[in-house]
């Protein structure tokens, strides 16, 4: 009798098998037959009911009429997910022909990019980047590069200073070169390059800015002559502009150098015909250099007599305003993506 009510399940089971369409008719089912007071389950109840010595067998029978529903609805289950996300997956399609929304990004600093290509250049040819601190000493900003107290050029760099007249913001990168010189003790040899920030009372127009970045070097060895200066000057250009680049150099004056001179290059946009850029003269100027003044070295005591040296100096900004032929310094400093955007040009650099 017992095994009577099994049979019945199965074959109530079969025919229900063939009546589901849906998943929600599928979960009824699961109800119908494992609820709490599901048929499967009121088989289990039965067992408390059998002799002990048929327990096993019934509880085996049970077991296989479970496992037979189980297995039906562990299938339809994936059977009606699988419909329910096709389906989903039709009426929710996305048209990749439809152009995307454009996101704006930000690009590279254009000074730093170009400071960096720099460093890199110098690098190669063996010199160390060395920094400094912004908030310098008089002496090591003016003193110590043959400008005393008084003279005309103090004037002329418009310094801010800090606190009375001893402490600045500095007005050039220089003074790191004296105190890259100092810890030399006058007797190593020295290749370096400092960038940086410098400060100047010196914004009246869209071409100037009271804080701007200035890129000098230094090299001080045995025999060292203007020659070298310009052969290192003309192997940088050639790396920074391009192989066709000429460089000239004109004399010029600065307290720090002598002989000073302008460092020039051939226009290379027009290359030398004369345009907008170079304002028809096909020289654009990129660099103040010199031989590095005795007075300079003695007082950062190297020998002038057994030593000597060349310095040289750009402007980040300057060069990059050639290179992008850009009119307003305002441009590198702004966060606007409008402007920024078009200065992200890796093969340019």
């Amino acid at each position: 009798m017992k095994y009577e009510q099994i049979n019945k399940v199965k074959e109530l089971l079969e025919n229900d098998k063939n009546n589901i369409s849906s998943m929600n008719e599928l979960n009824d089912l699961k109800v119908k037959y494992l609820g709490k007071k599901g048929l499967i389950s009121e088989l289990n109840q039965l067992i408390r009911d059998i002799p002990n010595e048929e327990k096993k067998d019934f509880g085996q029978a049970v077991n296989e009429v479970r496992t037979l529903f189980n297995n039906f609805y562990d299938n339809q289950k994936e059977k009606f997910e699988t419909e329910i996300l096709n389906q989903k997956l039709a009426n929710e399609a996305i048209d990749i022909s439809l152009p995307a929304t454009h996101i704006s990004t930000g690009a590279p600093n254009i000074l730093e990019k170009l400071i960096e290509e720099v460093e890199e250049v110098f690098m190669s040819m063996g010199y160390d980047v060395v920094d400094g601190p912004e908030i310098e000493e008089d002496k090591y900003n003016f003193e110590m590069l043959n400008i005393p107290k008084g003279h005309p050029a103090r004037d002329a760099q418009d310094t801010f200073y800090v606190e009375g007249e001893e402490l600045l913001l500095r007005s050039q990168t220089s003074p790191v070169q004296v105190r890259t010189m100092l810890e030399g003790k006058g007797e190593t040899p020295i290749r370096m390059i400092c960038p940086g920030k410098t400060y100047r009372r010196d914004d009246d127009d869209a071409t100037h800015s009271h804080q701007f970045m200035q890129i000098e070097g230094l090299l001080v060895d045995k025999d060292i002559s203007l020659s070298d200066l310009k052969g290192t000057i003309d192997v940088a250009v050639k790396k920074l502009f391009g192989n066709d680049i000429e460089t000239r150099f004109r004399p010029s004056y600065y307290q720090f150098t002598e002989p000073s001179v302008e460092v020039d290059i051939s226009c290379f946009n027009c290359k030398g015909k004369g345009c907008s850029i170079c304002k028809n003269t096909g020289w654009l100027t990129v660099a103040g250099a010199g031989v590095v003044h005795p007075n300079v070295l003695r007082m950062s005591g190297y020998d002038p007599k057994k030593w000597s040296g060349f310095a040289f100096g750009f402007g980040a900004e300057r060069l990059a305003m050639l290179k992008y032929d850009i009119n307003d310094l305002r441009v590198f400093y702004n966060t606007d993506l409008r402007e920024s955007k078009d200065f992200d040009r890796e093969e340019d650099l």
